[in-house]
């Protein structure tokens, strides 16, 4: 690590805005060799003391279902200059995996999540707080695409899940958490504007430390 310190970027928006598009282009962007990338869906709590049955009944878009308090001791370690090993979440079985990733300390620290804003001691940390802002219909086909698609979910499951929690759930906490945006990606990674000004402002942002 270098004297510099980290540079902490948050990028918010609600479940299938295009978060990780934004995340990817910023990473492929952004004349850095390392950034340590944290996506607050690996710190889901672990449920391995819960039956099947029980871990599915669990409010996944409640910030109650997140370690949120370990993931902001990572960021801090980071920032210190400390490497940090990173849970890995399980969709499959609705729990942790064994399993963890080691993250190592960068000059760029992104934390991708729907409810980072929302968390005050989270947020807080962030130099840059990006909201990728997504019309409700694409992202819940988007959602519908993806839980199918690489989680192995049936059609009534993810729906039933959508009107049950994700929908409430926005609207309590995600869609409120943007007022401390920065900055408002309206239609995610596919705005060419909005991503040359952001990395724009990152690069500017490490030149002048």
């Amino acid at each position: 690590m270098s004297e510099h310190r980290s540079v902490v970027i948050g990028v918010a928006g609600g479940s299938g805005s295009g978060k990780t598009t934004v995340s990817r282009r910023i990473r492929e962007s952004v004349n850095v060799t390392n950034i340590a990338y944290l996506e607050h869906d690996n710190y889901y709590r672990d449920q391995s003391h819960l039956t099947p049955e029980q871990r599915v009944l669990t409010n996944y878009d409640h910030p109650d279902s997140l370690e949120t308090e370990l993931l902001v001791a990572h960021v801090r370690a980071l920032q210190a200059g400390l490497p940090i090993d990173m849970p890995l979440y399980d969709f499959a079985i609705h729990s942790r995996s064994t399993a963890t990733r080691r993250i190592e300390p960068a000059r760029i620290i992104l934390v991708e999540g729907i409810l980072i804003f929302a968390e005050k001691d989270l947020r807080e940390l962030m130099d840059i707080r990006i909201f990728v802002d997504t019309d409700a219909d694409i992202r819940f086909i988007r959602r519908l695409r993806r839980d199918m698609g690489e989680r192995d979910r049936s059609l009534d499951s993810v729906v039933q899940q959508y009107m049950a929690t994700v929908r409430p759930m926005h609207q309590e906490f995600v869609e409120p958490s943007k007022r401390y945006a920065d900055v408002i990606v309206p239609r995610g990674g596919n705005n060419q504007v909005a991503m040359e000004m952001i990395v724009s402002r990152i690069q500017a942002f490490l030149e002048g430390q």
